[in-house]
């Protein structure tokens, strides 16, 4: 065990990658190279057998919160362009991690017997990423009844949702949905800020709404979005701008809106500002949100946001 944790297991990989390496890990019946090892590469194959090693566990870490989570028959390879494993190009240069390991997995499926189209990945991944991070926080403060909660209400989606990157969409709504229900808005904050702290740490941003909507977009969570100039109160230590966003992943429910990834992203680019407040109205190209962050927060809608009548 090299840790117990998604960003222990994800700090002790990185600290074995080599940008300038010639070995990498990837899927032997897929050709995909799945996170955390999707962008690394290793100085040489001991060094990259131990990083496969430890994104089975980060793998099999993420399952523990969604068991839909897509399984890989990880094998390293030298770094070359592979796109499509087939039995020749897995004899060599490829090896599985260890000769103990070589066929442990290869008879479990992928999920529904395929692998997520390669545009999806990213959201799936982010999607998993954020729910275990959040699952993770809920567990170590205690909130164990909410914790169950969410995972009673995504095992019933999964009876009903048989697309597995829908299914992903899902768990966070479901997440989001509990929490307000659950917890007041000032252990919602907390929660989440706490949870922000476990994902992979990134740069404070004087852009962060911005900065946040471009990683939600390439992610595949938003189609697109504009952005109002931010009004800013210097008395009150507060700043709010207003949002609109086009092709969001998230649905409503019962009223009200999951704003859940947004509001962690937002405590990743800057922590110094606070999220504070979403208000959220249906507009006919998507969704416009009113946006607060601030110094000293009093929070209120910040897993999910009533949906208001559009002005």
């Amino acid at each position: 065990m090299v840790g117990t944790t998604l960003v222990e297991i994800r700090a002790h990989i990185e600290t074995l990658a080599d940008e300038n390496g010639g070995y990498l890990v990837r899927c032997g019946r897929t050709g995909d190279r799945p996170v955390p090892v999707s962008e690394l590469k290793f100085d040489d194959r001991t060094t990259a057998q131990s990083a496969a090693r430890a994104a089975e566990q980060y793998r099999a870490t993420l399952r523990r919160y969604d068991p839909q989570v897509p399984r890989y028959d990880l094998i390293v390879c030298q770094d070359t362009e592979i796109p499509n494993a087939t039995p020749e190009s897995r004899a060599c240069p490829c090896q599985l991690p260890s000769s103990e390991e070589q066929i442990r997995t290869l008879s479990e499926p992928i999920i529904n017997g395929r692998t997520p189209k390669a545009e999806r990945r990213r959201l799936v991944e982010f999607c998993h990423n954020s729910a275990a991070a959040v699952f993770e926080t809920l567990s170590d403060c205690g909130y164990d009844s909410v914790e169950s909660a969410v995972m009673d209400a995504y095992f019933e989606h999964a009876e009903t949702v048989s697309d597995p990157d829908d299914l992903c969409l899902c768990l966070l709504e479901s997440m989001a949905m509990e929490l307000d229900e659950r917890l007041p808005p000032a252990e919602q904050a907390e929660v989440l800020a706490n949870a922000a702290d476990r994902l992979s740490p990134a740069e404070a941003t004087h852009q962060p709404v911005s900065t946040t909507l471009s990683i939600l977009e390439d992610r595949g969570l938003l189609g697109g979005y504009t952005l109002s100039p931010w009004s800013v109160e210097l008395d009150e230590g507060i700043r709010s701008t207003v949002v609109r966003l086009s092709e969001y992943a998230l649905s409503p429910r019962n009223g009200r809106l999951p704003v859940l990834p947004i509001v962690l992203e937002l405590h990743q680019q800057q922590p110094d500002w606070h999220p504070s407040s979403v208000r959220v109205a249906a507009i006919d190209e998507g969704w416009r949100l009113d946006l607060v962050l601030a110094r000293e927060t009093d929070p209120d809608g910040l897993a999910s946001a009533p949906i208001e009548s559009a002005l």
